[in-house]
């Protein structure tokens, strides 16, 4: 427990393709600061091969992280021996990725004596928004990025319970096999959505996979293939068809995000009450039609929509850095024998408060 004391805490992230390291401080009223943000994409070693390689973003990783950190210290104006705290993202991620972050952050508590807080990239991501506004929970969260798209009911630090998920395919990972059939450029997601601008939503009538279903889950592997055998029916596919394509596949994502998150909402009030916020994280959340339609949704639902800035919504060291000193703050500190992992659901060690249950019960 920092006991409401001013906190200093090095982030690292390394799941994926980006090496990031931060440096936040979290006041003793709750409040964040970043004092330093430090993210090296990886963009420019996958673009070659569509996609992310691990056995590159691994080694990548150990070329970098060393300097990154270094900076990152540098940008904060601190030492290692002024750190309250040294936080990784032990998973879930690509494994080789993971190892390096997590090795280097216990090679940097046990060399100066610093707590080791374990963090999941998830939780990172659920809790990033408390940085940047005053956000009380709970509060209802749409996850969304290349490789993961649930609803989730956050209830404090360590209390998750998740309402829906996909059932395949990730909305962040559709949006990339949709850019990568239409053999736009890698990384796909932000083609699409531009290209998207200037097309026509309604000349595809794409399906709306799961809408109206009493579940909050997802579905996308549909409608991808709808987009895929769409695109073949054309002899020589034109610039303004693939517009059309992006516009089409867009405006269904938009249709089936909104009916999933009305659901969730609906699933959250009933067992835990009016939540505090809609909350939008994760690489997904930088969309901006995708922002467009988490607004509308919020106001139907008399709620505030929460979504950080698209800088903190992809995968940086800020994040994790924040929710390590949000564990630090309830005392949630981990060995140096803890394990990186490749899969690590946010919902797994969840026990529902009390409070909550007994919400519940009166629904």
């Amino acid at each position: 427990m920092t006991n409401g004391k001013p906190t200093l805490v090095l982030g690292i992230e390394t799941t994926c393709d980006e090496t990031a390291a931060a440096v936040v401080e979290r006041r003793g009223d709750g409040s964040g600061r970043i004092l330093s943000n430090v993210v090296r994409s990886q963009i420019e070693e996958h673009a070659p091969f569509g996609g992310v390689v691990p056995e590159i973003a691994a080694r990548a990783h150990v070329d970098m992280l060393d300097g990154i950190i270094r900076t990152a210290m540098e940008d904060a104006g601190t030492r290692f021996d002024a750190l309250t705290g040294v936080a990784a993202a032990a998973g879930p991620g690509l494994i080789g990725g993971v190892i390096v972050g997590l090795t280097t952050a216990k090679a940097i508590a046990l060399v100066h004596g610093t707590p080791l807080i374990a963090v999941n990239h998830l939780e990172a991501h659920a809790l990033t928004p408390r940085l940047t506004v005053p956000l009380p929970f709970p509060y209802c969260l749409f996850l969304a990025s290349g490789g993961h798209t649930q609803i989730v009911a956050v209830l404090g630090v360590g209390q998750y319970v998740r309402l829906g998920t996909t059932l395949d395919d990730a909305i962040g990972e559709a949006f990339d096999k949709v850019a990568k059939m239409l053999d736009l450029p890698y990384p796909g997601g932000p083609h699409v959505e531009k290209l998207a601008a200037y097309g026509d939503p309604a000349r595809f009538p794409f399906p709306r996979p799961m809408v109206g279903r009493p579940d909050a889950n997802f579905s996308l592997s549909g409608l991808k293939t709808a987009v895929r055998n769409e695109a073949a029916r054309f002899d020589s596919i034109e610039p303004q068809d693939i517009a059309d394509l992006c516009a089409s596949f867009q405006a269904a994502v938009l249709d089936l995000t909104a009916d999933r998150i009305r659901v969730g909402l609906r699933l959250f009030q009933d067992q835990f009450g009016p939540p505090s916020a809609l909350v939008a994280a994760g690489g997904v959340a930088a969309n901006i039609a995708i922002r467009g339609a988490l607004q509308a949704i919020a106001d139907r639902a008399q709620t505030t929509l929460v979504v950080p800035p698209p800088a903190l919504c992809t995968d940086n060291g800020a994040m994790i850095a924040w929710a390590g000193a949000e564990r630090l703050a309830l005392g949630l500190l981990d060995d140096m024998d803890t394990a990186p992992r490749a899969r690590w659901r946010l919902d797994e060690n969840t026990q529902t408060p009390a409070k909550f249950t007994n919400t519940r019960a009166r629904h």
